[in-house]
């Protein structure tokens, strides 16, 4: 192996620097087959987001799945397209911007640079931690926009990591948040939320929690995702009062034919409709941006399942994005971690 050595160093040089590396899923390039096919190939091919024999999986991925589904789900990403690109990667970036401006105020301007970088697709982990090192980053705090634990995005985001430092001479010291959702801030900034919602369209006859899905077989094999996705509905539950009769914690965004967490987002919208609710509310805790999952998904797709079905008001309740009280969240869990 061929080492990356930091040549251009300076004994006397400015004193080492801390920096934050935030970490977000990722998105395509474009809303386009080529760019999809390129996305979901790296996406797929990730061995902890689809724990199936390789050889197998790779058949099934190439001669099925990449040829289909990358023109089926470039129309779905174009239609939550915008002016700046994907929906998550421009939140990424103001949510970003915003960290950076706050770390500037508090400490001064450059000397805690903040960086962004994807899972999958760009910018790509591999072009954060070469911008840190340039920006002579020798220790990073890294955080990874999801929640909940999962081994398919925060333990993969940690493989990534340091796949990527095995190529380094000089390892930093790195500071890996695996998780915040139990954490007081976080609790607060989605229970304001919801409290912002009530205030100004009344209560729901149903809240629902909607996560992710992943396959039951991991939570069977010892994924702790699911009960740190009942522990956010609990804790938000107990910080806010409300009757847990009126809450429903559900998943969403299953894929192929196994069984995967339950209920389903979906199916609860159509047998809550059917029974006779009107009117319930939705709200996504695991996710940090909106996406195409909630943008489309559950605002789009999910709302008709409810309509269709009888229902009369179906609200979302967005994501926390960049709004300061996020930010504050964030800024606040890495200084933690950080001390």
């Amino acid at each position: 192996m061929s080492f990356q050595g930091q040549t251009e160093y300076e004994h006397k040089g400015p004193k080492p620097k801390k920096g934050i590396l935030l970490v977000n899923l990722g998105t395509p390039d474009a809303p386009e087959p080529t760019a999809l096919r390129r996305y979901l190939k790296e996406f797929l091919s990730d061995h902890r987001v689809v724990e199936i024999p390789r050889l197998l999986w790779l058949m099934i991925l190439h001669l099925f799945i990449l040829p289909f589904r990358s023109k089926s789900s470039a129309k779905l990403y174009a239609s939550v397209w915008t002016d700046e690109g994907s929906p998550l990667l421009a939140i990424t970036k103001r949510q970003g911007a915003a960290l950076q401006q706050q770390l500037d105020t508090e400490y001064a301007e450059g000397q805690l640079p903040v960086v962004i970088g994807m899972r999958y697709g760009n910018p790509s982990i591999k072009s954060a931690l070469k911008s840190l090192a340039e920006q002579n980053v020798r220790d990073i705090t890294v955080l990874p926009l999801y929640p909940q634990y999962c081994a398919a995005t925060t333990g993969s985001t940690f493989d990534a990591i340091a796949r990527e430092l095995q190529s380094y001479r000089w390892v930093p010291s790195i500071r890996f948040i695996n998780g915040y959702h139990q954490t007081p801030e976080y609790v607060n900034a989605i229970s304001q939320s919801i409290t912002n919602y009530i205030r100004q369209s009344g209560m729901p006859e149903r809240l629902i929690f909607s996560y992710h899905g992943t396959p039951q077989r991991y939570l069977e094999q010892g994924d702790p995702y699911y009960c740190f996705c009942m522990q956010t509905t609990r804790l938000v539950v107990e910080a806010l009062g409300l009757d847990n009769e009126h809450v429903i914690s559900s998943f969403q965004s299953r894929f192929g034919k196994a069984k995967w967490l339950q209920p389903y987002t979906d199916v609860t919208l159509k047998s809550l409709a059917e029974q006779g609710v009107k009117r319930v509310a939705i709200i996504c805790p695991g996710f940090s941006s909106d996406c195409l999952e909630t943008i489309e998904e559950i605002e789009v797709e999910n709302r008709a399942y409810f309509i269709d079905a009888g229902g009369e008001t179906y609200d979302y309740i967005p994501c926390l994005n960049d709004s300061q009280m996020h930010i504050d969240m964030m800024h606040q869990l890495i200084k933690q971690n950080m001390a």
